[in-house]
């Protein structure tokens, strides 16, 4: 398969995620040439983030894209995988990328014995599924897991993202996809309380008092944590 650098996006799932990616990798150049999705929220997110592009049975996505982005639940990327290789969907040289962030190239096993290029990449924010996400994209840092011959694809394509990359190991992948789920989970529902509290104090619109006190307290946790170290200077 020849690439100049543009490529045929393909993207598996219209939920929050896959519909923003997309377009974040329209937006740099690159063609979309499909979504596969079957619920009607689905469509109107498409639609709206990807106005014109056909929603199309994954068979067919698989079959006209360069790129194919998988962007399902956890749950349903192995059994997705294995079951268009079953049917000699997957490739050569075609691009299979997951957002899954328990999940490594491991998952890709069955696309990667059809000769697929495997790339795990998980934006660790919390999507809206607008175009809010596309913004947020460009504060965001994505984990990256892939064969270290085709890793500066990941990054590269993290990077035409908006976002910046860091590289997560095979083998540290699903202990990072727990610790990015409970760091979602525990702010989701902390913030639920708070606010849940402050109204039955009678306090109106507690997000507007919340909201600067949080972002204040996580960015001193941060800044309180131990610095990041920069990677050893190679070469």
């Amino acid at each position: 398969m020849q690439r100049d650098g543009r490529l045929g996006v393909g993207v598996v799932g219209a939920g929050h995620v896959g519909p923003v990616l997309g377009a974040a990798l329209g937006g740099a150049g690159h063609a979309v040439v499909g979504v596969a999705t079957v619920s009607d929220a689905g469509r109107e997110r498409a639609d709206a983030l990807l106005p014109g592009v056909p929603v199309l049975t994954v068979p067919e996505l698989v079959e006209r894209s360069e790129l194919v982005l998988l962007a399902v639940p956890d749950a349903e990327l192995p059994e997705l995988v294995s079951g268009l290789a079953a049917v000699g969907a997957w490739q050569p040289g075609q691009l299979v990328v997951h957002t899954a962030p328990g999940f490594g190239t491991g998952v890709l096993r069955p696309a990667m014995a059809a000769g697929a290029i495997p790339l795990a990449i998980h934006p660790a924010m919390s999507f809206t599924g607008t175009s809010i996400d596309l913004v947020r994209l460009r504060e965001t840092w994505c984990a990256v897991t892939a064969p270290a011959p085709v890793l500066p694809i990941a990054q590269a394509l993290v990077v035409e993202l908006g976002a910046e990359p860091v590289v997560v190991a095979e083998e540290a992948r699903e202990r990072y996809g727990a610790v990015a789920r409970a760091a979602r989970t525990f702010a989701t529902d902390a913030v639920a309380g708070f606010v849940g509290e402050l109204r039955e104090l009678g306090v109106e619109r507690p997000t507007r008092l919340l909201g600067p006190l949080l972002r204040s307290a996580v960015e001193d946790a941060l800044g309180a944590a131990p610095a990041d170290e920069e990677p050893p200077a190679t070469g």
